[in-house]
């Protein structure tokens, strides 16, 4: 188990961080993406329950 928990650290130290101004340009990006999959469902969404309504009236 040691063994394991030594390799576990050596590959960590390997690992390229992103910094902060990188973190917060990502983090804007995904929010973004994430904004703009809401509007596309939620019109979806709306449309669909309007041709529904159409069809079941």
């Amino acid at each position: 188990m040691k063994k394991f928990i030594d390799e576990v650290i050596a590959e960590m130290k390997k690992v390229s961080w992103a910094t902060k101004k990188e973190l917060a340009n990502y983090t804007v990006v995904v929010g973004i993406a994430v904004a703009i999959v809401c509007v596309l469902i939620w019109f979806c969404d709306t449309i669909f329950a309007r041709l529904f309504h159409i069809i079941l009236r």
